[in-house]
Parts: C-alpha cells; sequence; structure tokens
C-alpha cells in the first residue's frame, strides 16, 4: 500500500484542456503552458513517493483534493469546478508516468473526494486489490 499526503494547491487544469493546432495540413494536440505545468508540478512531488518497482494487478485509488478554504469552511465538500473525473484522469497520468503501475487501466476501484480545506493539498492511497 502507498500513502502519501502532496501538500500543495492542487491544480485546476485537467488533461481534457489539450489544445490542437494544425501542422502541414493535419491537427496535432499540444498541452497549453498551463497544462504542462499542473503535469510537471504533479508528475515532480508523486516521483518522490514512487514504489521501487509498479504495483501488479487490481488496484484502489483513494484520493481526497484539498483545495485552500478560502471562505469556506474546513472539510466541507466542494461541489464547483473541476469535476472530479477530469481532477483523476491527469493525476493518474502522471502516476503511470511515475511508475507506480504498468497501466491506469489496473485502477479497478476508486474513491475521489474533493473539499475545502485549512491545509490543501491531495490525500492518495493507493492498494492492491486480491
Amino acid at each position: 500500500m502507498i500513502e502519501v499526503f502532496l501538500p500543495m494547491v492542487p491544480p485546476t487544469v485537467t488533461a481534457q484542456e489539450h489544445e490542437i493546432a494544425v501542422v502541414n495540413g493535419k491537427p496535432r494536440y499540444y498541452d497549453p503552458p498551463r497544462l504542462k505545468a499542473a503535469r510537471n508540478k504533479l508528475t515532480g512531488a508523486l516521483a518522490y513517493h514512487r514504489p521501487d518497482t509498479p504495483l501488479s494487478g487490481p488496484l484502489r485509488l483513494v484520493t481526497k483534493w484539498c483545495f485552500p478554504a478560502g471562505k469556506h469552511q474546513d472539510g466541507q465538500y466542494k461541489d464547483t469546478r473541476p469535476d472530479t473525473d477530469n481532477l483523476q484522469k491527469l493525476l493518474k497520468d502522471c502516476m503511470t508516468a511515475c511508475g507506480y503501475w504498468r497501466d491506469d487501466a489496473q485502477v479497478a476501484s476508486e474513491i475521489c473526494e474533493k473539499f475545502w480545506a485549512a491545509v490543501p493539498g491531495i490525500y492518495i492511497r493507493v492498494e492492491e486489490l486480491t
């Protein structure tokens, strides 16, 4: 099992925010600077905690996205954008790149929540399912 808290203001940009450029008459997808920065921020924080060998078999991923509380109450659920599924996609892409698992298709169970919090960051737990 891997359990970690990444203290940071979670990125709000999502993996779906690719942009398209036409090169030699063909569309090409690319990451705009804001998405590249978010990917680098997550990958940098995750790399420090990656396992020595990628986890195998079916996995459960639990994430709690903690956004700066501001005027909201600490621990209050966040019911505004970004959507949890969009947040998860970028995180799982970064975890795959860091070697947490071979393929994010291994994530067979997923629990994702987002909150307003006094201490912003991302709580992550990954466990192998038997």
